[in-house]
């Protein structure tokens, strides 16, 4: 069996669902290229499966129908049929070559990307659940597990349908990128073995996704990588970013729009101002679109810390979107080394740092317990105060607000840096405002704790004593 990287909360979920009495209805979902259909075969490559098939993307009922009949025939040889010509004679010859095949052990059937089964008018989420409900769920031996990238179909069919469907999966698995440790551990496998600054890069441009990771080569340095991946003419992933989206989302024109406009601004923006930028109306699509880009993971959502408004800001939160935008979009095909070109550059340089914000919020697990907070409930946000009218007020931002609920609050500063930062009279000034301002405006009495978090930590000077508590890069290893 090829190594299984993490994933050891799916996997003991799905094992459960095997060892148990009864039939079970397992969902894997997340998004495309992370490793759903890896997952399932890699558990049960050693039982088997008694029904495997694949839907194929923008085919029409009867292409699908021909699909499901060659597998039918695939696993069950000995039986004689005409291709079925509706969903219900299909499920029902499923069913019949099930029932004549019992082997008193479990069954595993496997649906992969289901929902592209389910073509307009064809039918099929009604014989599917004629299927489960009617005959599969009524036995003892069979796991049905579904697979789907288009994660807004699976919301919206299966666990918000509002017939038989509804809340029949046994278990909901969504399935997330890698953490940078399992990174690390997959390269690894793959014969790759990069400092964890290299690494960061590497997640800042793919992101934890297997199949972006995979198509990094030993012997090769990032830089190359990089440019061999995403700059060089019919480059491994030159073309990923338009069947991302389009084999994710109905309609993925007006998806694009949204997250393009979200990418104009790293901190993020308010319904209203992607309405305005997007040029979209305001409307309920915009509410689904929001919604469905949550889901998926490809934004998340916040408010700032002590803001009157409950007003949310949407922000994007794809790597590999956000890599696209800055720097894909515009360069490639221009210069097949753009890449190792661009080392040292300004806008290199302005993206690692802001980019390197949203690896640490993806890693808000490990630095709350470098923090030894780990057990201790906590929010994290954002935190802005605009400079007022009588000038009183300064204005600033903090990247990072930990709220504690030991009556403390981390403040922290991101920077990704290639040694130790050092904090000089200037910046240390700049500190001792932020915490001033942030002190005068909020109304509490939690202590405030001044924390840094770079690459290699800060170079202890008669400056760096502002801060109280510092976290690494390696301890988002962790």
């Amino acid at each position: 069996m090829t190594l299984l990287i993490g994933r050891k909360n799916e996997q003991k979920e799905l094992q459960r669902l095997y060892e148990s009495k009864e039939s079970e209805m397992a969902v894997v979902y997340g998004r495309r290229r992370v490793g759903k259909t890896f997952l399932v075969n890699q558990m049960f490559e050693k039982q088997g499966f008694s029904f495997k098939i694949t839907g194929l993307y923008k085919n029409r009922m009867a292409k699908q129908l021909e699909n499901f009949s060659l597998t039918i025939q695939e696993y069950f040889p000995n039986t004689n049929f005409s291709i079925p010509k509706t969903w219900m004679e299909a499920f029902n010859l499923l069913k019949t070559c099930l029932k004549s095949t019992k082997t008193g052990e479990k069954r595993v059937l496997f649906f992969d990307e289901l929902p592209w089964m389910d073509s307009k008018g064809s039918g099929f989420l009604a014989a599917f659940e004629w299927f489960w409900n009617g005959w599969a769920n009524a036995q003892t031996d069979i796991l049905l597990i579904i697979c789907g990238s288009a994660t807004n179909w699976i919301i919206n069919k299966l666990f918000k349908h509002k017939g038989g469907l509804y809340n029949r999966a046994s278990a909901k698995i969504f399935l997330k990128p890698f953490t940078l440790k399992e990174t690390e551990q997959y390269l690894e496998n793959q014969g790759i073995e990069w400092e964890h600054y290299d690494i960061a890069q590497v997640y800042m441009i793919m992101g934890g996704i297997p199949y972006y990771l995979k198509q990094l080569e030993p012997g090769r340095t990032l830089s190359d990588n990089i440019d061999n991946c995403f700059f060089k003419i019919n480059g491994k992933l030159w073309d990923e970013f338009d069947n991302l989206y389009e084999t994710l989302f109905d309609s993925s024109e007006n998806y694009l729009k949204v997250v393009e406009a979200l990418s104009t601004k790293r901190m993020g923006l308010r319904r209203e101002e992607i309405i305005k930028i997007a040029k979209m109306s305001d409307n309920g699509l915009i509410s689904k679109i929001l919604k469905d880009l949550l889901k998926c993971g490809f934004v998340r959502a916040y408010q700032y810390y002590g803001h009157k408004t409950k007003t949310q800001t949407y922000q994007l939160a794809d790597f590999y979107t956000m890599f696209y935008f800055n720097f894909i979009k515009k360069n490639y095909g221009h210069d097949e080394h753009f890449w190792t070109h661009s080392l040292d550059t300004p806008q290199k340089n302005a993206w690692l740092g802001y980019t390197f914000e949203q690896l640490v919020k993806e890693h808000i697990e490990q630095v709350k317990t470098a923090l030894g907070i780990g057990s201790v409930l906590s929010q994290q946000s954002n935190w802005f105060e605009q400079t007022n009218k009588e000038g009183n007020i300064s204005g600033a931002q903090i990247d990072l607000i930990i709220d504690r609920r030991d009556k403390a609050i981390n403040l922290c500063e991101i920077k990704f840096y290639s040694g130790e930062f050092t904090i000089d009279k200037d910046y240390s000034l700049k500190l001792r405002n932020k915490v001033s301002t942030f002190k005068t405006t909020q109304a509490n009495r939690k202590t405030l704790i001044p924390t840094m978090i770079t690459t290699y930590g800060i170079k202890h000077n008669k400056y760096s004593g502002i801060i109280q508590q510092e976290i690494v890069l390696d301890d988002l290893f962790s």
